[in-house]
Formats: structure tokens, C-alpha cells, sequence
């Protein structure tokens, strides 16, 4: 008991250690340098204390010269001079002591200098005292009246008598050699300091010579680009011009200065005159035009000579526009940043001497990938035409299916830098105009230099872009873009992406696909059901099988069981590493059939799964119920239509298998109970995440089950489309007229 009582209190109760001698063992070379050093610390130290021994006595040895040299001086003064110059040289001597005391006492940092410069520095002194002594007597020698020489010898003594109990109080320090000189000459110092400054500012306000003729250079070489301008104001107006020049030459600098000619070579600007009167120049990008416009039907027409006969007016731009140019795609713009980024598209731009605007010529040509199938949304009945990388084609497909007057497109330049361009389009009369301006109002305030595709655009104008299940519909196919917008929704179709968005977007939307529309209402019913359950498999099967191993084996059938702990005899890891190990593999087997391209992907896939798992199995590294339960929720992923939310599932089945590991069904509820708070508090656009379904709304039957098409009268009524009806309350109106072989009058 004491034993413990006297370890306890040597836990809680601090005893100031004793002291030891121990030391930690060193290796020779260390040691030997430890003692090296300490050696030179040694040498330090005793150096210091020379140094400042030294010091002391060198500076006794000065404050006795001192002294010697003040009492000589006052015995002189009383035996050839008056005594009144004698007060004053005492005032004066009082004075440089003073000094120099209070200069030491300032200066006891710096090192002493050596003996032969310190006696220099006495004599000094003393020629400095004679020197103030005479100065003084020559200041004072008009007047020096017969009756004050008494008075002053009574004051002298006084004054010889304070000035040595002041030596005696107040120790005299010596002054070194750098201060006696600065001493010597204030005033020049000064000078010297004050021309320094003086030599410093100018140096700022004037240039050397070298300045001077590099800026000469530059001045010439602008002068040279400019035609004789000078370069800081061509400079200035070519950062600064927003507008058209009526200035040709203007026009061409700005347009060189602005696209880096003539380093950048892609870029082309030919100068001719119209019929060879008026200066004229058309710029474009080669590689992103047709180059038989500009050389066929563009240039030939403008250089044509009869064609000048009518200008009349200042400006002939519009005479050119309507009589001379036959292409038929021209607009005018008189603003650079417009102008810019129609050139950057594949346009050509013509620039007139003496028109404050310019005419923007339609003219791309570049290469185009066909039309083709679409990959990610394969169908088997419907069409098979998927969207291209071209703007304009992929305009083209969704108005071949649309044909509406009122299906509007907008074009809007998104990113600052890279010109990104992208098209709205919407149906004017259906589409909800607070949807439209909110989709306008998230474009125009993008602040991003550069867009790669839709995807970064989805990204940037979600509402929530943290989340896991995404809020825009992504797709390839234009019979469902056109579909999402006779429902009142909005589309964006962006440059050099074969996707097209559209939004808003429910859950619901993201599992229907396009298919089910052209089938009967029966099997697009059976194939969303299936969908339904291979979605839920994906993402509950495998957190299931790992709470019912761990906490639940009574929920589970006994010969079942009893085959299950069979099969996992032979297995030598945990439940919850088996499966993590099994799903990662399925996962990269799938990621790098991916990959590979053509034929030999699907392949490796296939034949990866199979030869891995049967080795898996033989090797008893898993249990072949596991590769079961793993292939089931690999094969329920990939009945999701959607891609984004097929990679969702694919994280949200990681994510229970923890759930389930911690906690059984009980983790397992709990993350529903989570994902569900989640998603329910989604919007896209301001429409709620799981519409119609929460909140509920008076919408068609549309939703989990395919409903029968004649009973799809209305819109989404979630989004508020400003025309909800989409069919009459009887579109089989045939079935009402009279039956064939008869007239509707009859």
C-alpha cells in the first residue's frame, strides 16, 4: 500500500530534479570540435576583456593629457593676457570639455583607435583651444578697460576652482579620432550633405543620358508604326479606342497593336482599295473561314471598277452593303468589343476610310465533325441523330423538330478572355419569363477567364454546386432538348460541346429518357420500373449485405446462412475490407474500359470482371456471395440514364457500406434520414429538387409511372409556363367525328 501511495505521489507531486553527472557518449570527431570551439570561444572572450582593459587605461591616459593641457593653458593666460580673455578662454575650455564628454558618452560602442592616432588627437585639441583663445582675445582686445582687471582676478580664481571640481565630478572620456574631425568642420558637412540632396533630387526629376536615349529609340520606332504620329499619343489611342476611326490608318495600328502583329500569323488583314479609289482593308482568322467568300465573291466584287462610279456620299458603306457585296449575311457594328468577338468566331469584318462603323461578313468555314449517333443516350426506338461540336448544327437539329415561329435564340459571349460562346433558346409564349431572365442574369455575371465546355457552365450556374446530385439536365440528344422545351423550360447549347443543358431540372427528369415517349404507356411503365429498382440496388445492396453480416444474421434464412459462413471460411479479411476491396476493383475494371478506346474496352471489362472474380473466389480472397451482390449493384448503376447521377449512386453506395458497418440498419436509416434532409432542400433554378412529388402540385401523371399520353393534357405546372395546356381535354378528337365512309355534314 505504501508502495502505490508513494507512486501516486510521484505522478501528482513535482520534485525539482537532482543534479547528475551524466553525460551523453560522443564520437572523437565530435568531441574534438566541441573543444575546437570552445578553445575559440575561450579566445573571444579573453580578447574582449584585453580590448576593454586597453580601453580604460587608454582613456586615463587621455584625461591626464587633458588636464596637463588646460592647467598649461591657464598659466599662459595669466601671465601674457588679460584676465578678462583668460574668462573667457576658461568659458570656452568649459565648453569643448563639456563636449567632448557628452560625444564620449555617446559613442562608447566604437573601438578605440591605436596610440599614435590618439596623441595626433590631443594635439589637435590643443591647437584647437590656442585657436578658440586667440579668436576670443581678438574679439575682446578693443576693450579692455584698466578698472574691471581687478574685478576678473577675483573672478578667475572662482572660476579655476569650479572647473576643477567639475574635472574631479565628471569623468573626462576621449574622444576618437572620426569625432574630432567631424568636429573640426560642421559646416562643411553640411554643405556637402545638403548638395548630396540637392544632386539626389535632380537625379529624380532628370534622366541620365542613358534614359534619354532609350527613350529616343522607342520614340522613333512608334513614329515609325504610326507614319510619323507621335508614339505616345498613338500609344494612348490604341489602348483607348472603343469606337470605329473614321481613320483608316488608325483602324489598321489598333487592330495590329491589339492582335500582336505581325508575331501572330493566323491573324490576316488585306489592304486594297475599292475600285481603286477608296483605302479599304477586311480582317479575319485564317483556318476559321471559307476562303472561296473572300477570294471568289468578296474581294473580286469590291475591287470591280465600275462599281465606284456612284459614290457620291462621304461614307459608301451602305452603298457597298446593297449594291456591291453579294453575300447575304452582313451586319454593322461600330464597337470594338463586338467587332472583336465576331472576328475570334470565324467572320470577316470590312473596315472603310472615313466610315465610323464596319461591316461583319458571315464567312466560317472551318471543320466539322458530322452528325452522328448519340453515345451516352443510345436508344432503340427513336432517333439517331446526337449533337456535334458546331454551334450552328447543333441550332439546326433542335429547329428541324421544333418548327415554331416563336422558338427564339440568344447568343451570349460568356468567359472575358477566352470569348466562350453560347445559345439560349427558349419558345416566347410558353417558356416562364422569370426562368429566362434568371438564366440571363447567371451568364452575364460569370467572372471567369476561360470556359472549356458545358460542363464547367453547369458547374458555374447551379444553384448548389456542392451537392451530389446535379440540378441542370445534361444531354445528347436534340429530340429530348426539344421535348424539355415545348415544356416551358430553357436550353443552353454552347460551342465545341456535343451536350446541350436544360433547366430547370427535377429527379424525375433525370431517369426518364426519351424512348418512352415513342413506346406504349405499358412498357415505358416496366422500364421505369426496372430503372427505379436498379437505382436502388446500386446504391442500398452492398450497406445492406454489410449490416446483415455484422448485426443482423437472424433476418437472414438459416440454410442461407449456413452457406454464407461456408463460403467465408476460407476468406482471411473482415467483412466491411472484403467489400471495399471488391467494389474499388469493379470501379477501376470499369473506369479503364472506359477508357480504352473502341472495341477493346467493352472487352476488358467483360472479361476483367469475370477472370478476377473466379480467381478472387479460387483464390478464397473473397466469397462468391459477395461477387454476387457486387455485380448486381454494378449492373443497377448502369441502368441509370443519366450519367452525373449514375456517378452519384456510385459514391452514395460507399457511403452506407460505412453506414451499415458503424451501425447496422439503424447507420443505414440514418444516412437515408441525411440524403433525403439534402436533396429535399434542393432547388434548381427556384424549383424544388423532387416536384411534384414535394411539394405535391397539380401536375400530369408523368412522374414515377409512365402515364397514358392522351392523359398528359397539361405542362409542369412547377414551372409556371405561361401556356399550361398542351392538348385538348380530348386529343383522340376522331373518335368523336363519324367513322370513314362518311362525310362530318352527313
Amino acid at each position: 500500500m505504501t508502495f502505490m501511495l508513494k507512486g501516486l505521489k510521484g505522478l501528482f507531486i513535482y520534485e525539482k530534479p537532482s543534479k547528475s553527472d551524466f553525460e551523453f557518449a560522443e564520437d572523437p570527431s565530435e568531441s574534438a570540435a566541441w573543444n575546437q570551439y570552445r578553445n575559440k570561444e575561450k579566445n573571444r572572450t579573453q580578447q574582449q576583456n584585453d580590448q576593454s582593459v586597453n580601453a580604460d587605461q587608454r582613456q586615463a591616459e587621455v584625461q591626464n593629457k587633458l588636464l596637463q593641457i588646460l592647467k598649461g593653458s591657464q598659466e599662459q593666460q595669466s601671465t601674457t593676457e588679460p584676465k578678462e580673455n583668460e574668462k573667457s578662454c576658461n568659458n570656452s575650455q568649459e565648453k569643448e570639455m563639456d563636449s567632448a564628454a557628452g560625444g564620449q558618452a555617446d559613442e562608447n560602442m566604437e573601438e578605440p583607435e591605436k596610440n599614435g592616432n590618439k596623441k595626433d588627437d590631443t594635439t589637435d585639441s590643443g591647437a584647437e583651444t590656442g585657436e578658440s583663445q586667440k579668436q576670443n582675445d581678438e574679439k575682446q582686445g578693443n576693450a579692455d578697460p584698466i578698472e574691471k582687471k581687478q574685478k576678473d582676478g577675483k573672478n578667475l580664481k572662482q572660476d579655476q576652482k569650479n572647473q576643477e571640481k567639475r574635472l574631479n565630478k565628471r569623468p573626462i572620456s576621449p574622444l576618437p579620432l572620426e569625432r574630432l574631425i567631424k568636429n573640426k568642420a560642421p559646416a562643411k558637412q553640411e554643405e556637402d550633405d545638403n548638395q548630396g540632396q540637392k544632386a539626389e533630387k535632380r537625379s529624380k526629376i532628370q534622366p541620365s543620358q542613358k534614359e534619354k536615349d532609350i527613350q529616343k529609340d522607342k520614340k522613333k520606332d512608334k513614329g515609325k508604326k504610326s507614319n510619323g504620329k507621335n508614339s505616345k499619343e498613338s500609344g494612348s489611342e490604341c489602348k483607348e479606342l472603343i469606337y470605329v476611326s473614321p481613320n483608316i490608318q488608325e483602324n489598321i495600328e489598333f487592330l495590329k497593336f491589339k492582335y500582336h502583329l505581325p508575331q501572330n500569323k493566323d491573324i490576316i488583314i488585306r489592304e486594297f482599295n475599292i475600285a481603286q479609289k477608296i483605302p479599304a482593308f477586311v480582317i479575319f482568322v485564317d483556318g476559321m473561314i471559307n476562303s472561296s467568300i473572300i477570294n471568289e465573291f468578296l474581294l473580286p466584287e469590291l475591287m470591280y471598277v465600275p462599281s465606284a462610279d456612284d459614290f457620291n456620299e462621304e461614307c459608301p458603306l451602305d452603298y457597298v452593303e446593297k449594291n456591291v457585296i453579294s453575300l447575304n449575311q452582313i451586319e454593322h457594328m461600330n464597337t470594338y468589343k463586338e467587332i472583336n468577338q465576331q472576328i475570334l468566331s470565324g467572320l470577316t469584318v470590312l473596315f472603310i476610310d472615313g466610315c465610323k462603323e464596319c461591316l461583319v461578313i458571315e464567312s466560317r468555314g472551318f471543320e466539322r465533325r458530322s452528325v452522328g449517333p448519340p453515345i451516352s443516350e443510345t436508344v432503340v426506338n427513336g432517333a439517331h441523330e446526337g449533337f456535334t461540336e458546331t454551334l450552328r448544327t447543333n441550332i439546326t437539329l433542335i429547329r428541324r423538330i421544333i418548327k415554331n415561329e416563336d422558338l427564339l435564340t440568344e447568343f451570349h459571349f460568356v468567359s472575358k478572355t477566352n470569348n466562350f460562346l453560347c445559345a439560349m433558346m427558349y419558345i416566347e409564349g410558353i417558356a416562364n419569363p422569370r426562368i429566362v431572365e434568371e438564366v440571363k442574369r447567371r451568364i452575364k455575371n460569370l467572372d471567369i477567364d476561360y470556359i472549356s465546355g458545358s460542363g464547367m457552365l453547369e458547374q458555374l450556374i447551379e444553384d448548389k454546386p456542392s451537392t451530389l446530385f446535379p440540378q441542370v439536365i445534361s444531354t445528347e440528344r436534340p429530340d429530348r432538348v426539344g421535348s424539355f422545351l415545348m415544356e416551358g423550360k430553357v436550353a443552353l447549347i454552347c460551342e465545341g460541346t456535343p451536350f446541350a443543358l436544360a433547366m430547370p431540372s427535377t429527379f424525375f427528369d433525370l431517369y426518364h429518357t426519351s424512348e418512352e415517349s415513342n413506346l406504349r404507356h405499358h412498357y415505358g411503365t416496366f422500364l421505369r420500373i426496372v430503372r427505379i429498382a436498379g437505382l436502388l440496388i446500386a446504391a442500398f445492396l452492398p450497406g445492406m449485405y454489410t449490416a446483415l453480416i455484422l448485426y443482423h444474421q437472424e433476418m437472414i434464412p438459416t440454410a442461407l446462412l449456413f452457406s454464407i459462413i461456408a463460403s467465408r471460411t476460407t476468406v482471411p479479411f473482415p467483412t466491411i475490407l472484403e467489400i471495399i476491396l471488391m467494389e474499388f476493383s469493379f470501379e477501376l475494371i470499369r473506369e479503364g474500359g472506359i477508357r480504352v478506346p473502341g472495341v477493346i474496352g467493352n472487352t476488358i471489362g467483360i472479361i476483367g470482371a469475370l477472370i478476377m472474380g473466379q480467381a478472387a473466389v479460387s483464390a478464397g480472397l473473397v466469397s462468391p456471395a459477395l461477387i454476387i451482390i457486387v455485380a448486381l449493384s454494378g449492373l443497377g448503376s448502369f441502368a441509370i440514364p443519366n450519367y452525373s447521377l449514375s456517378l452519384a449512386v456510385r459514391i452514395i453506395r460507399f457511403l452506407f457500406i460505412i453506414f451499415g458497418f458503424l451501425a447496422g440498419f439503424y447507420g443505414i436509416s440514418a444516412g437515408f434520414t441525411i440524403l433525403m434532409a439534402i436533396t429535399l432542400n434542393m432547388k434548381s433554378f427556384g424549383v424544388p429538387f423532387f416536384a411534384p412529388m414535394s411539394p405535391v402540385t397539380r401536375s400530369n401523371s408523368d412522374k414515377i409511372l409512365r402515364a397514358n399520353i392522351q392523359e398528359q393534357q397539361n405542362r409542369p405546372d412547377y414551372i409556371n409556363p405561361v401556356n399550361l395546356k398542351r392538348m385538348a381535354d380530348n386529343p383522340r378528337g376522331w373518335s368523336n367525328s363519324s367513322k370513314g365512309g362518311k362525310s362530318s355534314d352527313e
